[in-house]
């Protein structure tokens, strides 16, 4: 068994909703080779030094999520896209220990297919930039200020992609063109989505 983290603990004292779950998790995690740490507020299983599995609590489930999941073979159809837009994250979600305690055999059987994925090097494919789609409210500003757009082209990929995503989410383009709006000084800053 694997070397246990004090800081863990903690985390788990603190997740009232999921502690039973999560430290059943936890200890079928630490019957392999991860180390185990905290990260992003979550604990997070790595492999000589690289993320392999994140354990979490959410208000409607706790899950076990693969970092690379989208490059296991997942025998048993256990894995799912975490959301909409997820390229390499899958996870296994649960409501119960018992849930748990009879899927086992087969995380114990992923966790080994994830480290072998790990000591291979495998890279998970991400889409580029450029394959998806620039939502056309977005596409309207540039055609009336090229310097939005030379702006955007300016941004490292992966904020022009949250940009995308986050604009083309909304289901009205209404809402769009005011998210489009809102980001445009953002963008014109030089800043991702999230940035400060």
């Amino acid at each position: 068994m694997n070397k246990m983290t004090p800081q863990v603990d903690g985390y788990l004292r603190k997740n009232k909703q999921w502690q039973k779950e999560l430290g059943e998790l936890r200890r079928i995690i630490l019957d392999s080779p991860l180390t185990e740490e905290v990260k992003w507020r979550v604990l997070c299983y790595t492999f000589e030094g690289n993320n392999v599995v994140i354990i979490h609590g959410f208000k409607e489930y706790c899950g076990m999520t693969f970092v690379k999941g989208a490059l296991l073979k997942d025998a048993k159809g256990v894995l799912a896209k975490p959301g909409e837009n997820t390229q390499s994250a899958r996870v296994i979600r649960f409501t119960s220990v018992g849930e748990i305690t009879a899927m086992e055999p087969v995380l114990k059987a992923y966790i080994r297919e994830a480290i072998e994925v790990e000591k291979a090097g495998l890279k998970v494919e991400f889409k580029k930039i450029d394959e998806f789609a620039v939502p056309e409210e977005l596409q309207a500003k540039f055609d009336e200020a090229p310097k939005l757009k030379a702006a955007f082209e300016g941004l490292t990929p992966g904020r022009r992609r949250a940009y995308i995503l986050h604009i083309s989410s909304a289901k009205q383009s209404k809402t769009r063109a005011s998210r489009v709006e809102k980001c445009s000084p953002r963008i014109l800053g030089g800043k991702g989505l999230d940035d400060e």
